[in-house]
């Protein structure tokens, strides 16, 4: 996989993010949810989410979507549903094998994140028919602030803050949730840490391979709210030989109050702009 222990996203052989990595001190029955407590959550196909935001469109994360093209179906509360069509933002950037090449030989991969950072990594996809048996779920339209809480869910790899997840897979398990706190946010990111004790949470976690695309949640009043979308990673060392997953690892995620008047205008059928 490329885009590789570097990012939450499985570049060369598929496309993909990750699922929930937790503490070591806490036991994973605390961080699994059943599929009811977060029914519109979608699942690509091989890997990968998306969240029901309309009765008929799904967003997610560009690089979710294999080969860059429409996928005939995806599972949305257990049930597969015919796509009719996808639309990925113009400004999103596939990761050129001159970039991967030089990653892969030398571990090295700044330039790698220099150029994910540059792209928008967001796509929304169309159902042939609507959703009746799950309510869309509602999107937070203003900014996200570092300290704020936010809630990721995902089946995604899993492991341990302590030995990260195995980056071989399997990147499809079961339905977790954890929290985490934003420590930075700027235009189309927001980025949090996965933090050791004694800086974590009582259920810290970040996102492991197979859960790009999934939801970043904020909670407004009683009402979670869709802020973000998991996307990419950066992991220290080199990108060949470390564990992602691991403490100290900082995971990036797509602002959807960025792309608002994208969303908005995609769903209603205009034209998308070019990307500036």
């Amino acid at each position: 996989m490329t885009r590789l222990l570097l990012l939450i996203l499985v570049l060369a052989v598929s496309s993909t993010a990750s699922a929930i990595v937790i503490r070591h001190d806490v036991d994973d029955s605390k961080y699994r949810i059943s599929t009811s407590e977060f029914p519109t959550l979608v699942d690509m196909a091989g890997e990968g989410h998306g969240v029901l935001i309309a009765p008929q469109w799904i967003i997610t994360a560009a690089h979710t979507i294999s080969g860059h093209s429409k996928p005939n179906e995806i599972v949305i509360n257990g049930v597969s549903r015919d796509v009719e069509r996808v639309v990925t933002h113009s400004g999103y950037k596939t990761l050129p094998q001159e970039l991967i090449d030089p990653a892969t030989a030398s571990g090295e991969a700044m330039l790698i994140v220099v150029f994910l950072a540059s792209s928008d990594d967001i796509a929304l996809i169309k159902l042939t028919q609507p959703v009746t048996d799950v309510a869309p779920i509602a999107m937070y339209k203003h900014s996200v602030e570092p300290g704020q809480l936010v809630k990721i869910v995902g089946r995604g790899a899993t492991g341990t803050g302590a030995i990260g997840h195995d980056p071989r897979g399997p990147n499809r398990t079961e339905l977790r949730r954890a929290f985490n706190k934003i420590t930075s946010a700027y235009g189309r990111w927001f980025c949090y840490v996965f933090d050791d004790l004694p800086s974590a949470l009582p259920l810290e976690g970040t996102i492991g391979n197979g859960d790009s695309g999934g939801p970043v949640l904020v909670q407004i009043a009683d009402q979670w709210l869709l802020a973000g979308l998991a996307s990419w990673k950066v992991v220290q060392g080199n990108v060949m030989t470390a564990r992602p997953g691991r403490y100290g690892q900082v995971s990036c995620n797509v602002s959807l109050s960025h792309y608002i008047e994208w969303i908005e205008r995609v769903m209603s059928g205009q034209p998308q702009a070019e990307a500036s």
